[in-house]
């Protein structure tokens, strides 16, 4: 089992706790996000993939946690991104809510035959929008920006886009 499965399966659990523990609340217990990412190293190449990501609120109005994972494919290269977010949320009207978040990151490379870990901190800005209002669905769209501790301190910028799914 990769690092990534195991995050993912971790993150799954965590939310179903919350998920019974919550049942009484109108709010969603986690909010699932299923979409695609495109990124381009400041340094050259782009690469695109699926993202998939859960999110849920501990504190109110205040601080709002996203775990994710991404597989990104470039060019005779793939790269895993696992992240853990810490957002603050603000809600600009009952449609939109706009978050800013940070946190560390994971990042698994295979690149020519060898593979690399390193550890990187990802800053992202976090569009929700909500078509109806009791926001069982919406989308969103969320730039970031990553820097990698490791040898050659990588840098990218990239934007998820997708599909926002509330769980009751």
């Amino acid at each position: 089992m990769s690092a990534a499965e195991a995050v993912a399966i971790a993150a799954a659990l965590f939310i179903s706790q919350i998920a019974f523990a919550q049942a009484a609340d109108k709010e969603p217990a986690a909010i699932l996000e299923l979409g695609g990412d495109a990124a381009k190293d400041l340094k050259g190449g782009w690469n695109a993939g699926p993202t998939a990501a859960v999110e849920f609120t501990p504190i109110e109005n205040w601080l709002e946690i996203e775990a994710g994972v991404t597989p990104a494919f470039g060019h005779l290269a793939m790269e895993w991104d696992t992240d853990l977010l810490f957002k603050k949320p603000w809600t600009l009207s009952k449609k939109v809510e706009f978050m800013f978040g940070v946190g560390p990151e994971w990042v698994h490379t295979r690149q020519n035959g060898v593979s690399t870990n390193s550890i990187a901190g990802e800053a992202a800005l976090d569009f929700m929008f909500w078509p109806s209002p009791k926001r069982r669905f919406g989308w969103y769209l969320e730039p970031a920006f990553d820097y990698t501790f490791a040898r050659g301190h990588e840098r990218s910028v990239g934007m998820s886009f997708g599909l926002l799914i509330a769980i009751p």
